[in-house]
């Protein structure tokens, strides 16, 4: 009896797994990310290899997520991997943000003339201050 519920909640998590996945890179697909940032590098003759190495990255992420390899890569490769996953998720939210025009109706609900670098910029900084506090002082714990 241990044995078909252990294989029916493997079926169960697998099958949302799947569907999690599908829905993000579904969602990246609609916003249109890896076709803009491949045009704006100048690599837009290589959307394909770019969309197999970030679903390549993604499943990669889920098997060390799921397994918990360990990976022994250091400090050094804990930091490129951080900078590696924060540019993905600033870049995601950027897109978002972008698509859904939330900085072109901010300004005009708030009637800002002047000083949209200075708020870009804060954005950025609050980003980076809260996630430095959520790994120092909300995970360390």
């Amino acid at each position: 009896m241990a044995v078909i519920q252990n294989i029916v909640l493997s079926v169960i998590g697998f099958s949302g797994g799947i569907a999690v996945a599908g829905g993000v890179f579904a969602f990246i697909s609609i916003l249109g990310i890896i076709p803009r940032m491949a045009d704006r590098m100048g690599l837009a003759s290589h959307i394909y290899q770019m969309e197999t190495v970030i679903a390549a990255g993604g499943i990669a992420g889920c098997v060390v997520s799921i397994f918990q390899v360990h990976l022994g890569i250091g400090m050094a490769g804990l930091i490129i991997i951080g900078l590696f996953a924060g540019a993905f998720v600033g870049s995601l939210a950027m897109a978002l943000t972008e698509t859904l025009k939330v900085v072109p109706v901010l300004c005009q609900r708030a009637n800002l003339r002047f000083g949209l670098p200075i708020l870009i910029t804060a954005l950025g900084v609050g980003k980076a201050v809260g996630s430095l506090f959520q790994l120092y002082f909300i995970r360390m714990k």
